[in-house]
């Protein structure tokens, strides 16, 4: 089981009230909320392994080299010259600190490589492996994993994650009219706005849908396109062709890496906190309580 960590802590963070708070005051709802989810989640699926993947670099440098408005929306207004920092809740960025010290004292493998997001550090696990992967993340982006030939779907949250979409080939033909890998060309051609993709001028979701039904792929489209008898109408030939040197670019953009060079970490789910001592300080530190004596509990059974 693959964790979009940022994914589930963003969910945790609106939908547990801040006034769930440490002793001092500080609000710990991101912390207990993602401790409750990911509870539930082995609970629920019992994993023989578990992997919270993290944004080592949330917007990386080689795809704002390629597509200059990737998620430039998201950066927060920094001083000229600062880096970029995505624009996140103020009560948010205190509790990730937290969440990565609890999560490495209760010994539950955590992943973040530089210059690659978590998506990229999931796509990388999944490549890899050798059985079944369920991805745990409220960013249909990763739905370009599915794949029923090696059973790798994705858990989509629609409440909490105690309603869980399971999402294999047959629920993304039925939505988008796609497979796995169709749904990346798909999020390609007709854009996403919270990614800063532009997109492909005048192609929305259901036209993409239909191009690639007719001709496979991004690559048998834009082949299409140099077809004179190819079934493409003037506008549709027109905007892709316009489109050319965003088409070029955006696959590397679009597709999560399978190439990263992970570390070497132990993946099995631990039974018994890896680090007692510290975590009872974190727990009393943070005011973790029931959310974390329950993960505890769920771990040892």
């Amino acid at each position: 089981m693959l964790l979009d960590t940022a994914s589930l802590y963003f969910r945790a963070y609106f939908g547990v009230p801040d006034s769930v708070r440490a002793p001092d005051g500080t609000p710990v709802n991101a912390v207990r909320g993602l401790l409750d989810f990911i509870d539930r989640l082995v609970q629920d699926h019992r994993p023989a392994k578990l992997v919270a993947c993290m944004d080592a670099d949330w917007r990386p440098q080689w795809r704002v080299d390629l597509i200059p408005t990737y998620k430039a929306h998201r950066v927060a207004e920094e001083h000229e010259g600062a880096p970029d920092e995505e624009e996140v809740p103020d009560t948010l960025t205190p509790q990730v600190p937290v969440i990565e010290a609890v999560l490495d004292a209760v010994g539950i493998a955590r992943v973040g490589v530089a210059q690659y997001e978590a998506d990229d550090v999931i796509g990388t696990f999944t490549a890899r492996a050798d059985g079944p992967v369920d991805i745990v993340t409220g960013d249909r982006d990763l739905y370009q994993l599915v794949d029923d030939k090696r059973d790798i779907r994705v858990l989509y949250p629609l409440k909490g994650v105690g309603t869980l979409q399971l999402t294999d080939e047959a629920v993304l033909r039925e939505k988008y009219g796609v497979d796995g890998p169709g749904y990346a060309d798909l999020a390609l051609l007709r854009g996403d706005p919270s990614d800063g993709l532009p997109g492909v001028s005048g192609i929305g979701e259901k036209t993409a849908a239909k191009l690639l039904a007719e001709f496979g792929d991004l690559a048998g489209i834009m082949a299409a396109v140099d077809d004179p008898k190819a079934k493409l109408t003037p506008s549709q030939r027109k905007r892709l062709t316009e489109a050319r040197p965003y088409v070029a670019v955006a696959p590397k953009v679009v597709r999560v890496a399978d190439d990263v060079p992970l570390p070497e970490v132990d993946t099995t789910l631990p039974r018994t906190p890896r680090d007692p001592a510290g975590l009872e300080a974190l727990a009393a530190r943070w005011g973790l309580g029931g959310s974390l004596q329950r993960l505890l509990t769920t771990l040892g059974e």
